[in-house]
């Protein structure tokens, strides 16, 4: 077949491996063992396993989150525990600027924020590192997930525009922590976790923190059952009041088969289908693996009343095994980005047995404070290197029959396999410096750049700016500007067929990013509203990959999103109300190779995102707490004409929780009903490599979870 492996399109360029620098880890060992010698008398570096109101993401030090000129999102354990997320996909519901980009139920995560799609190899991080998201991530063992808006020039170097993930791990406890938790859900999921944490030892010097969860996956959707498993261990040491050494680890493992999309059949957008529907149903597919070890190592040093440093280490090691009886496009009519007319499709036999992918990371940060003439300055200075070593063995992508979308077809399997050139190796290095400087109580400007050593077989130096004004307006209100750049390096894939410059690697493509926000923290109400303007270089690799047209690798217009977005949280007595809407006009720009494409909105990107949550505590049943959740998203163009436009739809969701205290323990119970009216909608129409998909929101579900703590 001419149609290229959907996921042989991920191209990955080939370099040497290098290692991260010897003296950063030797600085963290000689630190942990020399601290403790030291005497001060400082304050007491503290370690919380308590949630931050003020996101680490945004690594702009410890300012109250009002106070920050940047939108972030922070969405707490306890707002992941109540909602029964289980991956990152779940939480979309919380910020009317996230949503879906390919989140296939089985599969791991793609997210969108501000209408472009992040990338899971370099826009994710985990305790503030890289991390690859090209897996699947358990929440069980995470204190907060942090999610950052806009370009991440300064926080992460070379990454798509849109956002940040950061997720944050649950540490030690203060007080003796004792946490069982059992959840089911309609057809049987069954879900136990365990969550200890303490203090022990002299002075309560040591802390740890243990998570333990088992779930048994029977979901609504048919031929999905798996299991997960995750075992996780922090720990700290407190060495003496000015240091601490943290250290964690995860081990995760998941499987589960996944649900293919579904697609336009021939010109025509279908009506929304079962959701429990699976087409990834042959007998011979196996449950897709994903096997994950995960940690870190950080050691924090307070070197005065208002400067301290931290070194940190981390790494990364995933394996998968991914199996999908694929269906993809459609030869009997030419089509291969949609299914054939009459509702058939062209049926391939996937399978990737032992991909290896490997990250390790080392950071040194400086942060603190100083006063000339009277301003005050927040000073921060960070270095990191990091390294990416992935291992893709040969592959099957074997056209084996022709299916159905009533999923009825049975065809033979053909696991034959062949080379694929998808091996990447890629070193960075890079230094980072910020610097706030208050003029008064109410001015303050920050300024900061992140250059980026680039190795991925070529090398590239790319240098991104970032600067901001804050007005303090009165104790409850700010305002502030920013201007930031992010920045992606794209090289023109080796292939002469195609391309005239065939290895060639473009210029950097410099995302720019213009925002105004005001923001307001009281007692009852926390709000803001937030404007930006994103404009993103894109190449014609896509578009020549895609057709396989004779091309000479280069910019082709740009990708513009301008935007509006207002959220809010209201407490009074009984009643909390919160809510966010995003407005986004998304247009392709000055593209020569596609004009059809220019002013029109780019696929999977909704013009308008509503989030709406309620609850209301029963004043008469102490404990009992009613709560409500309603999201809404605007019409997507499923093509990047706008031939194709999918409806708007809104979905509910509802649960009735009870506190109680039963003996020494506190017990909480959760009913919850996700999908209320069991609404039938496509939920997205990603357009993926090189096809366009459909996913349909999930069935109506029920689920009851009871929490016992001592």
């Amino acid at each position: 077949m001419a149609n290229p492996s959907p996921k042989s399109l991920r191209a990955r360029p080939r370099q040497p491996l290098a290692r991260i620098p010897r003296a950063i880890t030797a600085l963290l060992v000689f630190a942990a063992t020399s601290a403790q010698a030291q005497q001060t008398t400082l304050p007491a570096v503290v370690i919380s396993g308590q949630g931050s109101a003020t996101p680490d993401v945004t690594g702009l030090g410890d300012l109250p989150w009002k106070d920050l000129p940047v939108s972030a999102t922070v969405i707490g354990r306890r707002q992941i525990e109540s909602s029964g997320a289980r991956r990152l996909a779940d939480l979309t519901q919380f910020d009317s600027s996230v949503s879906d980009a390919y989140n296939a139920p089985g599969y791991w995560d793609f997210l969108s924020i501000r209408g472009f799609t992040l990338d899971n190899k370099f826009n994710y991080r985990r305790e503030g590192l890289p991390i690859s998201a090209e897996t699947s991530i358990p929440l069980d063992n995470k204190e907060r997930v942090e999610i950052l808006k806009g370009t991440s020039g300064l926080q992460a170097g070379v990454s798509a525009p849109g956002g940040l993930v950061n997720y944050v791990v649950k540490r030690p406890t203060e007080q003796d922590l004792r946490e069982v938790r059992m959840e089911v859900t309609s057809r049987a999921s069954v879900l136990g976790a365990v969550d200890l944490g303490g203090r022990f030892g002299a002075d309560n010097r040591f802390g740890y923190r243990i998570n333990v969860a088992h779930e048994s996956l029977r979901p609504l959707v048919r031929d999905l059952d798996g299991e997960r498993n995750l075992a996780a261990f922090a720990g700290d040491w407190r060495i003496s009041r000015d240091s601490v050494l943290e250290a964690e680890v995860e081990w995760s493992h998941k499987s589960q088969a996944s649900q293919t999309g579904f697609s336009l059949l021939g010109s025509v957008l279908p009506a929304p289908v079962d959701p429990r529907l699976n087409l990834n149903n042959q007998s011979w597919v196996k449950p897709t693996v994903f096997d994950a070890t995960t940690g870190t190592l950080r050691f924090t040093q307070a070197l005065g009343p208002d400067w301290k440093w931290t070194a940190q280490l981390g790494t990364q090691r995933l394996r998968t095994n991914d199996y999908t009886a694929f269906p993809f496009g459609c030869g009997a009519e030419g089509n291969y980005d949609r299914f054939c007319s009459d509702g058939t499709f062209d049926y391939y036999d996937y399978r990737s047995e032992g991909e290896t992918r490997q990250q390790g990371a080392a950071a040194l940060n400086l942060r603190g404070k100083l006063v000339t003439s009277g301003v005050t300055h927040d000073l921060s200075v960070g270095l990191l290197s990091s390294k990416v070593r992935d291992r893709l063995p040969p592959e099957a992508f074997n056209f084996v029959g022709t299916g159905n979308v009533n999923g009825t077809a049975i065809v033979p399997e053909d696991p034959t396999t062949f080379p694929v050139d998808l091996d990447r190796d890629q070193r960075t290095l890079e230094l980072s410096v910020n610097d706030a400087i208050h003029w008064n109580q109410r001015l303050t400007t920050w300024l900061g750049f992140r250059h980026t050593k680039l190795d991925r077989g070529y090398t590239q130096s790319l240098t991104t700016p970032w600067a901001a004004i804050g007005y303090q307006v009165s104790p409850t209100v700010a305002a502030y500007a920013s201007y930031g750049q992010g920045v992606e390096s794209q090289q023109v894939p080796n292939n002469p067929a195609i391309y005239a410059n065939p290895g060639d690697v473009l210029p950097a493509l410099k995302s720019r990013q213009w925002e105004a926000g005001v923001k307001g923290d009281g007692e009852a109400l926390a709000w803001q509203l937030a404007w930006f303007d994103i404009r993103r270089p894109m190449s014609n690799i896509d578009f020549c990959d895609r057709t396989f047209a004779a091309c000479v690798g280069q910019y082709d217009g740009s990708a513009v999103h301008r935007g509006l977005e207002a959220n809010a949280q209201w407490t009074a007595g009984a009643l909390r109300l919160g809510g966010g809407a995003t407005l986004l006009h998304a247009r392709r720009e000055g593209s020569v190779l596609e004009p059809a494409d220019n002013g029109q909105r780019p696929p999977n990107v909704p013009n308008a995102i509503l989030r709406a949550n309620a609850g209301w505590k029963f004043n008469a049943v102490p404990g009992l707490e009613l709560r409500a959740q309603m999201s809404h998203e605007g019409t997507r163009a499923v093509l990047a004409d706008g031939s194709a436009v999918l409806p708007a739809w809104t979905r509910m969701d509802a649960s009735l929780r009870y506190e109680q205290k039963v003996g020494g323990a506190n017990v909480a119970w959760t009913l919850g009903v996700d999908n209320l009216t069991d609404k039938r909608y496509w939920k997205e129409s990603p357009y993926q490599f090189g096809h366009v998909y459909l996913y349909p929101g999930a069935a109506r579900t029920f689920r009851l979870a009871m929490t016992v703590a001592l």
